[in-house]
Protein backbone atom coordinates (compact mmCIF):
# COMPACT_ATOMS: atom_id res chain seq x y z
CA UNK A 1 0.00 0.00 0.00
CA UNK A 2 2.38 2.79 -1.24
CA UNK A 3 -0.52 5.21 -2.72
CA UNK A 4 -0.43 8.31 -1.15
CA UNK A 5 -3.58 9.38 0.51
CA UNK A 6 -2.42 12.51 2.29
CA UNK A 7 -0.59 15.67 1.13
CA UNK A 8 1.20 18.82 2.46
CA UNK A 9 0.76 22.22 2.01
CA UNK A 10 4.21 22.01 0.36
CA UNK A 11 3.35 19.26 -1.96
CA UNK A 12 0.33 20.62 -2.55
CA UNK A 13 1.60 24.09 -3.77
CA UNK A 14 4.17 22.37 -5.91
CA UNK A 15 1.73 19.84 -7.72
CA UNK A 16 -0.32 23.63 -8.43
CA UNK A 17 2.96 25.32 -9.45
CA UNK A 18 1.59 27.78 -6.77
CA UNK A 19 3.02 29.13 -3.66
CA UNK A 20 2.59 27.05 -0.23
CA UNK A 21 1.10 30.39 1.02
CA UNK A 22 -1.21 30.45 -1.55
CA UNK A 23 -2.42 27.35 -0.50
CA UNK A 24 -2.94 28.32 2.95
CA UNK A 25 -5.12 31.41 1.76
CA UNK A 26 -7.15 28.64 -0.38
CA UNK A 27 -7.89 26.79 3.20
CA UNK A 28 -8.03 29.68 5.32
CA UNK A 29 -11.06 31.42 2.40
CA UNK A 30 -13.02 27.83 2.63
CA UNK A 31 -12.07 26.53 -0.82
CA UNK A 32 -9.82 23.72 0.04
CA UNK A 33 -10.49 21.56 3.11
CA UNK A 34 -7.67 20.43 5.45
CA UNK A 35 -7.27 18.64 8.19
CA UNK A 36 -5.10 19.10 11.19
CA UNK A 37 -2.67 15.53 12.02
CA UNK A 38 0.55 17.57 14.00
CA UNK A 39 0.48 20.35 10.42
CA UNK A 40 -2.44 20.58 7.98
CA UNK A 41 -2.73 18.18 5.47
CA UNK A 42 -5.03 17.81 2.09
CA UNK A 43 -6.45 14.56 1.47
CA UNK A 44 -5.73 13.62 -1.86
CA UNK A 45 -9.07 13.17 -2.46
CA UNK A 46 -9.96 16.62 -1.54
CA UNK A 47 -7.54 18.06 -3.58
CA UNK A 48 -9.27 15.97 -6.98
CA UNK A 49 -12.69 17.44 -5.78
CA UNK A 50 -10.97 20.85 -5.61
CA UNK A 51 -9.55 20.99 -9.17
CA UNK A 52 -13.03 18.98 -10.97
CA UNK A 53 -15.50 21.98 -8.74
CA UNK A 54 -13.14 24.58 -9.40
CA UNK A 55 -12.17 24.12 -13.34
CA UNK A 56 -13.16 26.89 -15.41
CA UNK A 57 -13.15 29.28 -12.62
CA UNK A 58 -10.58 32.32 -11.51
CA UNK A 59 -9.19 31.50 -8.40
CA UNK A 60 -5.83 34.19 -8.46
CA UNK A 61 -7.07 36.62 -6.34
CA UNK A 62 -8.84 35.14 -3.94
CA UNK A 63 -7.45 37.62 -1.10
CA UNK A 64 -10.56 39.45 -1.81
CA UNK A 65 -13.39 37.22 -1.77
CA UNK A 66 -15.13 36.77 1.76
CA UNK A 67 -14.24 34.20 3.68
CA UNK A 68 -16.23 30.85 3.87
CA UNK A 69 -16.60 29.20 6.90
CA UNK A 70 -13.38 27.18 8.05
CA UNK A 71 -12.76 24.72 11.58
CA UNK A 72 -9.33 24.98 11.21
CA UNK A 73 -8.51 28.36 13.16
CA UNK A 74 -5.46 30.31 12.23
CA UNK A 75 -2.99 27.77 14.42
CA UNK A 76 -0.83 26.39 11.88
Amino acid sequence: MNEILVYTVQEVARILHSSPNYIYTLIDKGYLPAIKLGSIKILKSTLEKFLVENEGNDLSDISNIKKLETNLGDDR
